[in-house]
């Protein structure tokens, strides 16, 4: 089913950043030093930089390198989806909703070529309940360069509790002891 069928999205009302949300602007820190999307920590990971939008949206940018690639020269798509996911899943903070995602569908329509920078967008497109309607567009040679692949998610607002419940207890507490994770819990007034 599109996310698009599901009843919730024909009733989802438009979203709003949280009071506490940086301004525009922001480069973000990451959520988690280890984590794959953004963590400046994790070995391989993508090392993304994402940066506070206008309207509950995110922009972020990937270097595609070698170590990126599936077909010869190419970024492999799986990796691409997984750069759309963690920018979108960075404005469920903007709301002050740490979220998982449910869905997500990714549309490519261009290979991205290892040396090339892509910029992706995301933006919330709606909220009913728990469910935040979300869509992202990542673009090669520049912000208004050729879109590349494009994306809708629905995630699905948790709170804290979601992650020590399924995650790895040492992590958890490791993840919750950095200065960085207890500006965005303080400033979403979240529950650990």
């Amino acid at each position: 089913m599109s996310i698009t069928d599901d009843a919730s999205f024909r009733l989802a009302t438009p979203a709003v950043p949280h009071p506490d949300a940086p301004p525009a602007g922001t480069l973000l820190p990451s959520h988690f030093r280890r984590c794959y999307g953004c963590g400046p920590e994790h070995q391989s990971g993508l090392r993304m930089r994402l940066t506070v939008g206008e309207n509950a949206s995110v922009h972020a940018e990937l270097q595609v390198t070698d170590e990126h690639q599936g077909a010869p020269g190419i970024a492999h798509g799986g990796l691409l989806s997984c750069a759309l996911d963690e920018t979108l899943g960075t404005v469920a903070w903007l709301l002050g909703r740490p979220a998982v995602t449910a869905q997500l569908t990714t549309d490519f329509r261009a290979p991205v070529p290892v040396g090339s920078q892509l910029h992706i967008h995301a933006r919330c497109t709606g909220v009913a309940g728990r469910k935040l309607y979300l869509a992202a567009e990542g673009r090669i040679g520049g912000q208004t360069g050729t879109v590349a692949v494009r994306a809708t998610a629905l995630f699905l607002a948790v709170g804290l509790d979601h992650f020590a419940a399924h995650g790895d207890p040492a992590l958890n507490r490791q993840a919750m002891a950095d200065p960085e994770f207890e500006t965005f819990r303080r400033a979403f007034e979240t529950d650990s």
